[in-house]
């Protein structure tokens, strides 16, 4: 902007200073040592003065139209500039930390094998052929089970509550750099990371709402088994058995 104000402020002295020679004068005739006349021509002169005032001022537009360009490009540079700041790390190990204590889920495990395989056995119907022990064992294992499905849905209640601390800290972080952003990539970038810790968040809520509904229908199969088990039992009680039977009894061996 400096060099652009300067060569119009050229540009219009000069032309000033041309303008004040008196146009109506009549032509001039000097007459130099060799004897020769040179004709000045008043007319002539300012039409030249006024061209060399178009093209400075065409050369002004130009300078102005290369500071624009300039200008323009530095604007691009910002909007390419990207986000000096990056909370991937941080999220991904926030998400890890939670499917770890999904995969450590006790017993019965989040596989659809591994569920139906403990249908077939630990919560099957009570057959009339089981045995008493294994009935007992069976309950118990069951019950075992409830337990560990109520246990795994605290840890991982408590494993989503640790991560709110760095949900927050990323969450300030994110939104002070959309806030500085220079360019619209590093906006969108930063827009991209919140959305992102979004994605976290639902991640975390997945986790606790998927152990909550395990432990549940753990205690719910547990509750229909025992149901079942306890109608097997009652039948067993009121069906009738044999009674005493009296038989010889010896008391003493005889010698040989």
């Amino acid at each position: 902007m400096t060099l652009s104000i300067r060569a119009r402020s050229r540009a219009a002295w000069l032309t000033a200073a041309l303008l004040s020679v008196p146009i109506a004068l009549s032509p001039v005739l000097v007459q130099p040592a060799a004897a020769q006349w040179i004709v000045y021509d008043p007319t002539n002169y300012v039409q030249n003065v006024l061209t060399a005032a178009r093209s400075l001022e065409q050369i002004n537009n130009q300078i102005t139209g290369l500071q624009n360009q300039a200008t323009s490009l530095i604007n691009q540079a910002r909007n390419l500039a990207s986000l000096p700041f990056s909370s991937l790390q941080q999220l991904q190990q926030s998400v890890q930390r939670t499917q770890q204590l999904l995969q450590q889920a006790q017993r019965i495990a989040y596989d659809v094998q591994n569920i139906d395989q403990a249908f077939r056995t630990t919560y099957r119907n009570a057959s009339m052929s089981t045995s008493d022990q294994e009935l007992v064992a069976q309950a118990r294992e069951r019950w075992q089970n409830t337990v560990g499905g109520l246990q795994d849905a605290m840890r991982v209640q408590a494993g989503v509550v640790g991560n709110i601390d760095t949900t927050r800290t990323q969450m300030s972080a994110l939104v002070g750099q959309s806030q500085g952003a220079t360019g619209a990539l590093q906006a969108t970038q930063a827009g991209n990371q919140l959305l992102a810790l979004q994605a976290q968040q639902l991640a975390d809520l997945t986790a606790v709402v998927a152990a909550n509904g395990r432990a549940q229908n753990i205690q719910s199969a547990e509750q229909a088994a025992a149901a079942d088990q306890g109608r097997e039992q009652r039948r067993r009680f009121l069906t009738p058995s044999t009674g005493y039977q009296p038989g010889n009894a010896r008391m003493f061996q005889s010698g040989n």
